[in-house]
């Protein structure tokens, strides 16, 4: 089925979006994007868009940061998603890109003097670690600096870092790469955050631990509190902590919540789901579909009401 984008204003066939090779954004990582999941609900034929909103507003936040001059307010770019969405008419999991980016034709390192544009795609996306439990390696690349490049902003250019971390580990026979911040404490994986289990406390890095602040691993929290009375410690993780973990999972809008099952060839726990990462899913699982009537008000359907 052909997909569609919304692109300088318009919605148009995807394969006819198209930017120029002099595009700013295109030479120095000038843009912010989102990742945004529409979970398909087979029984209900509905399509529905988790905390579309939220990412909307973290967009914008990024755009603050990058000087990107946002011509679209949030409910103008959540409603402009919904009307993508429903024209593509997918009836399967989809991921939604919008992105923000210095559209300028133009060369030289600058933030300033420069045009700026949006556009958002859908594309049809299963499971992003398609594995049941992912094994993951201790990356040698590291976090960068809040004053080196802002790891709370979405921002095209810092995810060569991911992009490296991510290869190394595949390249050495794992999954997925766990990062560690500058200061040697965990940080997160190369698209997720990471939550470990101890002694029935889940435990995730805090946001000086040079992370991205996920809408997933915001939801997991607050979940985790709600429906299994678990406050989530947000400190600094040691390396060491990783392998004397009961369970650990990581989160995502692309990875929802994966488990880890062995870190640098180590097993986490008895190597199996841990009880604490299966009732998360669980839950997550029903939530993200419509499932659950009490989070409602984070699913936003595509077809009709």
């Amino acid at each position: 089925m052909p997909s569609y984008a919304f692109f300088q204003g318009k919605f148009m066939p995807l394969e006819e979006a198209k930017i120029g090779i002099m595009t700013h954004c295109i030479h120095y990582g000038t843009a912010v994007f989102e990742g945004i999941r529409g979970n398909w609900n087979a029984e209900r034929k509905q399509t529905y868009l988790f905390r579309m909103r939220e990412h909307y507003e973290r967009l914008v936040q990024g755009c603050r940061v990058l000087q990107i001059k946002l011509h679209y307010t949030v409910d103008e770019m959540c409603e402009k998603t919904v009307e993508l969405v429903r024209k593509c008419g997918f009836e399967e999991d989809i991921y939604v890109r919008p992105v923000a980016y210095a559209s300028s034709q133009a060369l030289g390192v600058r933030l300033h003097g420069l045009e700026h544009d949006f556009f958002i795609f859908v594309i049809p996306w299963g499971p992003y670690l398609d594995v049941e439990k992912a094994r993951c390696s201790v990356s040698s690349w590291r976090r960068p600096e809040d004053n080196v490049i802002p790891p709370q902003v979405k921002a095209a250019g810092i995810y060569i870092n991911n992009a490296l971390a991510k290869t190394e580990a595949v390249s050495n026979g794992f999954d997925e790469a766990i990062m560690l911040a500058p200061d040697g404490h965990v940080s997160e994986g190369s698209g997720e955050n990471i939550f470990i289990v101890k002694d029935g406390k889940l435990i995730t890095p805090a946001s000086y631990s040079n992370i991205l602040i996920g809408i997933t691993r915001n939801t997991v929290i607050e979940l985790a509190e709600k429906e299994l009375g678990l406050v989530t410690i947000q400190r600094p993780i040691d390396r060491s902590e990783l392998y004397n973990a009961d369970e650990c999972f990581l989160t995502g809008t692309a990875a929802h919540i994966t488990p880890v099952a062995e870190i640098d060839r180590r097993p986490v726990g008895n190597g199996e789901i841990g009880p604490i990462t299966a009732k998360l899913q669980e839950i997550y699982a029903r939530v993200i579909r419509g499932n659950h009537p009490k989070y409602m008000h984070w699913c936003t359907p595509v077809y009709g009401k």
